[in-house]
């Protein structure tokens, strides 16, 4: 045996020797290249920032009125979505295309979030001359210290109250006088805004739903003119809204409805 394991050394030691040169080769080239290879570059820190929030004593007048004012002001962004619908002209821009949707029958196009964004664009639209009055004689002398707080907060109130005041029917506000039992103002500033504002807002839905009745009637008169021809003609099992719904949106296209709705809506504002 140790005659035979001599005899394949020497016959075939060059490829032995070959085989293990290449073994060392192959183990050692990637050790040398990794250490010659320089070195990453270390990430800079990104400092996080700390935010603390907590109750501590005031030490001075001051911090109690630092304190008050951002507690206030976090309750009006609290409630920014409820004064934007309720205080302004939101709530019968919505409504009244929400009926175009639903008198159209296309369930849910176009969707919520279109006609929500719509709805907001045009309320901007409208109020625009309010805005403008509240940030010029309100908003821009007190971030200038100008004005107390109390006075920009009146100075906002007039133009908002006289905005609301022109849409208001004169029934509705006397409707909460008598559910409140105060006596009659004489004029109307002597209106107090809590009564003012739930006024307001049932006066919009009367008239949002006036619009949209007004928008209704002509597709209900398509609905039954299809459903009438469809019995006529013996067709019971088709529901005739499957039918009636193109010939409603080709209608509301050829009058260029979207464009019709919305000048009836800023209409309505002109009065």
């Amino acid at each position: 045996m140790k005659t035979l394991l001599t005899g394949l050394w020497t016959r075939y030691r060059f490829f032995w020797a070959l085989s293990g040169l290449a073994i060392f080769t192959l183990w050692l080239l990637p050790a040398l290249a990794l250490a010659a290879a320089p070195a990453a570059p270390t990430p800079p820190v990104v400092p996080i920032p700390n935010i603390n929030i907590g109750l501590g004593q005031a030490h001075s007048p001051s911090q109690v009125a630092a304190s008050l004012q951002i507690l206030l002001l976090l309750t009006v962004v609290s409630l920014a979505p409820t004064l934007l619908v309720l205080l302004t002209s939101f709530t019968r821009v919505v409504v009244v295309l929400s009926f175009v949707r639903t008198a159209l029958g296309t369930q849910q196009v176009p969707p919520n979030q279109v006609l929500v964004g719509l709805a907001l664009l045009l309320t901007f639209f409208i109020m625009n001359p309010v805005i403008t009055d509240i940030n010029k004689n309100a908003l821009q002398p007190y971030m200038k210290q100008k004005i107390s707080q109390n006075v920009a907060l009146d100075r906002a109130a007039v133009p908002l109250r006289k905005f609301m005041f022109r849409q208001t029917r004169e029934k509705d506000i006397q409707l909460f006088y008598s559910m409140s039992k105060e006596p009659r103002p004489k004029e109307q500033k002597d209106v107090p805004t809590y009564l003012l504002i739930p006024a307001f807002v049932i006066s919009e839905l009367k008239t949002a739903f006036e619009i949209g009745f007004a928008i209704y009637v002509p597709f209900i008169v398509i609905d039954m003119v299809v459903a009438s021809i469809l019995l006529s003609m013996g067709m019971m099992m088709i529901p005739p809204i499957i039918i009636s719904l193109p010939f409603k949106i080709l209608i509301f296209l050829l009058v260029d409805g979207w464009n019709l709705t919305v000048a009836a809506i800023f209409q309505s504002y002109q009065q």
